[in-house]
């Protein structure tokens, strides 16, 4: 094997993490992770299995990452802003930073398999309007806020 290849038969044989989502116990990803198989740092690919009846995440959206999905196999529920979309193999959706909610949802009774991706900055806010929450990612860190919580601060005179 090289360290810049992973062949089918590689991913195939890579461990399945378990990732349950901070914010929603019903956001279970079964997840292959292809970009630390290879050493990328700045970027994030992942081969993940939603099974039926759970969420992808939380609905949100990222100040600083970029995302995308890429539908592998299944059918399942997309919900970008406030509208819903029926999706399946072959589809693709692109969120650049920021840009609106997005989640996605196993509605059927198989597998929905996807490919998801995205920078990985070392500072990003990540947003959750459904739950009225925010996270901020810091250099390794996690810290949320409810957005009760969060005050504007007001321009200091120079």
């Amino acid at each position: 094997m090289h360290k810049h290849l992973l062949r089918a038969t590689d991913i195939a044989a890579m461990p399945v993490e378990r990732v349950q989502h901070q914010f929603n116990a019903n956001a279970v990803r079964l997840t292959r992770s292809l970009s630390a198989a290879v050493g990328l740092q700045r970027l994030g690919l992942h081969l993940v299995t939603l099974e039926p009846g759970r969420d992808s995440t939380t609905h949100h959206y990222h100040d600083a990452d970029e995302e995308f999905i890429y539908i592998v196999a299944g059918t399942g529920t997309a919900r970008i802003g406030d509208q819903s979309f029926s999706v399946g193999a072959g589809d693709f959706m692109g969120f650049t930073a920021p840009s609106e909610p997005h989640s996605l949802h196993n509605s059927s009774a198989a597998d929905l398999i996807y490919l998801m991706g995205g920078e990985s900055a070392p500072v990003d806010v990540v947003h959750y309007p459904d739950i009225k929450r925010s996270m901020t990612k810091s250099h390794g860190r996690r810290s949320y806020s409810e957005w009760d919580d969060i005050h504007e601060v007001t321009t200091r005179d120079r």
